[in-house]
């Protein structure tokens, strides 16, 4: 197994100090492999697609336009 280290926020370290029963690496770990299962599931949603870049930038605005719409609407 490779070893990694992080950086954390203070704050973050200090709950974690506290909390000396809980295999940290073994969270991070899990966390992590979770990310990365969406990650490989997204890779093969992307593989399979016959979208061009253009098109997913096309629905990309359209969508924008419609959630900007929607709230200002609420306005």
């Amino acid at each position: 197994m490779v070893n990694m280290t992080l950086a954390i926020p203070e704050d973050l370290h200090e709950v974690m100090k506290r909390h000396t029963e809980i295999k940290w690496s073994e969270v991070a770990r899990k966390a992590m492999w979770e990310y990365a299962k969406k990650l490989e599931m997204l890779d093969n949603m992307v593989a399979e697609s016959k979208m061009k870049e253009e098109d997913i930038d096309e629905i990309d605005h359209i969508v924008k336009a419609a959630i900007l719409k929607h709230y200002r609407k609420k306005k």
